[in-house]
C-alpha cells in the first residue's frame, strides 16, 4: 500500500548521502565562478540584455512546467516595464503574466528578506489577480480547501494518484516548519534542494504551488550567489526541456510502496536538482561564451568593408554559436541565409577569406568546400 513520505514518523527530518554529492557541488561551484568570473568581462549593456533573456526564459519555463503556455511578447513587454525601457506597448502587457515576472524579480532581487507567509499569500495573489484558475474559482492567499489535494494522471476511469498532499488541517504546522526552518538554515545548495522539494511535499495552495517552489528555489539561489549571477541562467528552462525526469524524481522521492530502510533520504532528489542546476549553469557559459567570441570578432574585423550580406550571415553564425552550427557554411548555405544568388555569394564567400573572417576547413573540396569563422 502506497505511503507518502510526510506520513514517515520522522518527517521532516531528511537525509542525504553526501559523498554522492560531493562531486557535483564541487563541479556546480567551478561553474558559478566561471559564469562569475565571464560576466566581469562583458559590458553592463551586455549583461543587463542577458539578465532580461533569462528572466524571459524563467517566466515562459516556470509556466510551461504546468501546461500553461504564455503569449512571449505579453512577457516582453512585462519585462521591459519593470526594467524601465521606454516607448513600452501597454495593451500587450496581462495582469497575471506581469505579476509572475514580479514574483520572480522579488525572489532574484530581495533574497536577504525573511520568507513569510505574508509574502508567499502576495505571491499567491498575484498569480490568480482574479481569483481562478482557470474557470475554477480558488482560495486566493491563503491556504487550500478542505478537499484532498491529490495530483491525478492516467486516462478516465483508470486514474492514477501519483501523490498525496497533507491534509488541510495540518497545513499551519507545516508551513509554519517550513518556514522556521528556512529563515534560520544556512545557505547552502543542499537547503535549495530541500526547500524545493519540502514546499512541494506542503503543497498548501489550491494551485500556483509549481511556481511559486521554483521561485523560492530562485530565491535561495540568488542569496548564496547575492544575486550576481543567479539571473543570467533559467532553472526552470533546464527542467523544462524534461520534464519527465522532474516528475519522475518527485515521485520517487515522495511515494513509497513499501516500507524502505531509510524513505526520507532524498539523495535521488538531491543528485537530480544538482545535475539540473549544473546543466543550467552550463547553458548559461555556452550563452555568454557566444557574446564574447562575437565581441572579440566584431572587434577584430569593424574596420572591414563588409557588405549587408557578409554582416547578416555571419552574425546569423555568431548568434547561433559556432559550435551549433551544424555542417559549417557552405556556398548553398550563405545563398540560403543572405538570400541571394550563386555568383554573389561566390564572391563574398572570397571577400570574407581574403578578410580574414572565414577560413576552409581542411579536408573540403569542390561541391563539398566548407568554411567556418575564425578570429
Amino acid at each position: 500500500m502506497k505511503r507518502w513520505i510526510w506520513q514517515y514518523e520522522n518527517y521532516p527530518h531528511f537525509t542525504y548521502q553526501f559523498e554522492k554529492l560531493e562531486h557535483l557541488l564541487q563541479k556546480i561551484s567551478m561553474e558559478q565562478g566561471y559564469l562569475l568570473a565571464l560576466s566581469q568581462t562583458l559590458s553592463q549593456d551586455t549583461i543587463h540584455q542577458r539578465q532580461c533573456d533569462a528572466l524571459l526564459n524563467e517566466t515562459l519555463s516556470t509556466s510551461a512546467i504546468e501546461g500553461e503556455i504564455l503569449n512571449r511578447d505579453s512577457v516582453k513587454a512585462s519585462i521591459a516595464k519593470k526594467f524601465g525601457f521606454q516607448n513600452i506597448d501597454d495593451k500587450k502587457i496581462i495582469d497575471s503574466t506581469d505579476n509572475l515576472v514580479s514574483i520572480l524579480i522579488d525572489a532574484n532581487t530581495n533574497y536577504d528578506k525573511d520568507l513569510t507567509l505574508e509574502r508567499l499569500f502576495g505571491w499567491h495573489n498575484a498569480l490568480f489577480p482574479k481569483g481562478y484558475s482557470g474557470l475554477r474559482k480558488i482560495n486566493i492567499a491563503t491556504f487550500r480547501g478542505e478537499d484532498t489535494m491529490q495530483i491525478v494522471g492516467g486516462h478516465i476511469g483508470k486514474e492514477v494518484v501519483y501523490y498525496e498532499a497533507p491534509p488541510r488541517k495540518d497545513l499551519e504546522k507545516e508551513m509554519q516548519h517550513f518556514l522556521d526552518w528556512f529563515n534560520t538554515e544556512k545557505l547552502s545548495l543542499i537547503k535549495a534542494c530541500i526547500a524545493h522539494l519540502w514546499f512541494v511535499i506542503v503543497h498548501p495552495f489550491d494551485d500556483g504551488n509549481g511556481k511559486i517552489t521554483r521561485a523560492i528555489t530562485d530565491l535561495v539561489l540568488s542569496s548564496i550567489e547575492n544575486s550576481k549571477i543567479s539571473r543570467l541562467y533559467s532553472m526552470s528552462s533546464t527542467i523544462n526541456e524534461n520534464k519527465k525526469a522532474y516528475y519522475s524524481a518527485l515521485e520517487n522521492t515522495t511515494v513509497y510502496i513499501h516500507k524502505e530502510e531509510n524513505p526520507l533520504d532524498i539523495t535521488l532528489w538531491c543528485e537530480w536538482f544538482l545535475n539540473t542546476l549544473y546543466q543550467a549553469l552550463l547553458d548559461a557559459k555556452g550563452k555568454l561564451n557566444h557574446i564574447v567570441f562575437k565581441t572579440k570578432f566584431w572587434d577584430k574585423h569593424r574596420d572591414q568593408p563588409l557588405n549587408a550580406r557578409q554582416i547578416k550571415v555571419l552574425n546569423f553564425i555568431l548568434d547561433i554559436g559556432i559550435e551549433n552550427f551544424k555542417g559549417n557554411l557552405s556556398k548553398k548555405k550563405y545563398m540560403s541565409i543572405a538570400d541571394t544568388a550563386s555568383t554573389t555569394a561566390s564572391r563574398d564567400i572570397s571577400e570574407l577569406l581574403e578578410f580574414g573572417c572565414i577560413e576552409q576547413i581542411e579536408g573540403t573540396a569542390g561541391r563539398n568546400i566548407s568554411y567556418k569563422i575564425v578570429l
